[in-house]
């Protein structure tokens, strides 16, 4: 995988975790409801931003200083381990959180999304591409094979970046769906054409630790 499809990678992430209705559009669209306001919708989208935004840049400060005080294999191993473990406590329990009620305040609407993308493990997915955790083994580069699977790692000094261009294709889905929802198909099309968003999650993070061990 060359260095440009890392960032579209990373790009569309974020529109996965923004077009996924319990990472924060179907939140912003019940506010919208409750108010009968699509500004309402609206006021709702910056501070979901701030928790995701939050969560992710958190879970990558922690791999950031892993990294320099842990050997690379101890890093990948540890890695997988929690990509796994995620998936599968998301496969078994795929449940919301559900700690507060649909009136809150701006601090409260950051916390509810911190704790939603947290719960999801929304900066998990990231790791490979930030740490080049999924690549050939060493024995493979020496006979020529598994050059076309490796993700070349991004320097430190570009993951600000990288959560950057995660964050906007989030921005980005997340507000064209909320607005898409509220003002035009209604919440009705969810009856109809809901998708299981927190399996296909579940499965996508245990591919993803399944891929850093065998690669």
């Amino acid at each position: 995988m060359s260095r440009a499809w890392v960032w579209v990678a990373l790009f569309a992430l974020g529109c996965y975790h923004g077009i996924n209705p319990g990472m924060g559009w179907l939140f912003a669209v019940a506010m919208g409801l409750q108010e009968k306001s699509l500004r309402a919708v609206f006021a709702a989208l910056p501070p979901i931003l701030i928790g995701h935004l939050a969560s992710v840049a958190a879970l990558v400060a922690i791999v950031g200083v892993a990294q320099r005080t842990l050997p690379q294999n101890d890093l990948r191993y540890a890695a997988a381990g929690v990509l796994l473990v995620f998936g599968v406590l998301r496969l078994v329990r795929a449940r919301h959180i559900r700690w507060v009620g649909m009136r809150v305040g701006f601090s409260g609407l950051v916390t509810w999304s911190f704790l939603m993308a947290t719960g999801h493990g929304a900066g998990l997915m990231l790791l490979p591409f930030l740490t080049g955790s999924v690549g050939p083994k060493d024995a493979d580069l020496r006979m020529g094979m598994g050059q076309a699977m490796s993700i070349p790692a991004l320097p430190p000094a570009q993951w600000p970046l990288a959560i950057a261009v995660h964050t906007f294709g989030y921005l980005l889905i997340m507000t064209a769906t909320a607005w898409l929802v509220y003002d035009r198909t209604g919440v009705g099309i969810l009856k109809a054409t809901w998708v299981n968003f927190d399996l296909v999650w579940a499965l996508a993070l245990i591919l993803s630790g399944l891929l850093i061990l065998v690669l």
